[in-house]
């Protein structure tokens, strides 16, 4: 039977939030006991893509990633976590697919054109080529660990399907030597901000971190949008289209959220008390997650320690494929 390889990771920009708890994290706690083996990469290459003048932004990251990544249940003992730029075949192998996959087809690719669009303001009209080249760098992280499953929300297929389409055209000309990765897709979509907004994020001040602590909760939270139709206590309001009343179904019981519903829609309950019992159910969810954290802010060796571990597990499979990539390329000079 084939083995289960799973590999995921996120780019080091800034801390991870909830909507990263619910998109990915849960199901990476979930697999780390379902998949033979598991790669995490702590995506610092990537991550310079739109942040190659903040370099120490990246930098800093690394560890408050890495840190999110124990706070929430990830075991190093279970999952391999590493730096991207430490592993030198992956840049290696970007530079050899480059040669496979036309300007045209990464133009067309769906999740570079959306996000392209959104960094208008970064780029202008001048889309850097490592920018461009984003699914070509995202095969060789999956590639160069011989990845049979790759976690990823709907909006991320389109640079799986890419990746998969390296791999053939890679097997096509030298022999049968890279595993095609299936994508598995994420049971919950992407989380809404507090205001609404489909993206949550930093840059949009509208995300709650898992290391906020209580009264950055309770602030966050009372800024959460509601129905704009409801001025008084006593209107009837709308769940639907209440943030708050969103958020309760993600950290609330089940009784309690049809309880906040129909009170909502009754006029019986306030919109400051409906925030301040999310508020408090918020904060009670990520109570463990913040203990969790402060033990490994605490004790940074720990955390370094887990790094250069798993970074050198992680080269020597990299190491492993790389070999046979040369061998079939015929850039095995010296190793015959």
């Amino acid at each position: 039977m084939e083995k289960k390889i799973m590999l995921t990771g996120d780019r080091p920009t800034g801390r991870l939030h909830i909507g990263h708890y619910f998109g990915s994290l849960k199901n990476r706690v979930k697999m780390q006991d379902e998949v033979d083996e598991c790669y995490i990469l702590v995506a610092d290459v990537q991550a310079l893509t739109d942040n190659f003048n903040n370099p120490e932004k990246v930098r800093k990251n690394v560890r408050e990633v890495v840190i999110d990544y124990l706070s929430v249940g990830i075991d190093p003992e279970k999952v391999t976590i590493y730096i991207q730029s430490m592993i030198p075949e992956v840049a290696e192998l970007t530079v050899f697919y480059s040669n496979l996959v036309t300007i045209a087809r990464l133009e067309r690719n769906p999740t570079v054109k959306t996000e392209i669009a959104q960094k208008k303001e970064l780029f202008g009209e001048s889309v850097t080529y490592g920018f461009l080249g984003y699914p070509v760098s995202q095969a060789a992280d999956i590639t160069a660990f011989d990845a049979t499953i790759v976690p990823v929300g709907e909006d991320q297929q389109p640079l799986i399907e890419q990746c998969r389409e390296i791999v053939r055209k890679f097997n096509s000309i030298y022999g049968e030597v890279l595993r095609e990765p299936e994508a598995y897709l994420s049971e919950t979509k992407r989380i809404k901000g507090l205001d609404g907004n489909e993206k949550m994020g930093k840059s949009l001040g509208n995300a709650i971190y898992l290391s906020d602590s209580e009264e950055e909760i309770n602030k966050k939270v009372m800024s959460a949008v509601t129905d704009p139709s409801r001025i008084k206590k006593d209107d009837k309001g709308n769940p639907d289209i209440c943030m708050v009343a969103y958020y309760h179904n993600l950290f609330s019981t089940k009784e309690e959220c049809e309880n906040v519903c129909a009170e909502c829609k009754a006029g019986t309950r306030g919109c400051v008390a409906c925030k301040k019992q999310l508020a408090k159910n918020i904060a009670d969810t990520l109570k463990p997650m913040r203990e969790k954290r402060a033990y490994y802010e605490a004790h940074p060796e720990l955390v370094d320690e887990i790094l250069i571990k798993g970074t050198e597990k992680a080269r020597k499979k990299a190491k492993e494929v790389m070999a046979k990539v040369k061998k079939a390329m015929k850039l095995d000079y010296f190793d015959q």
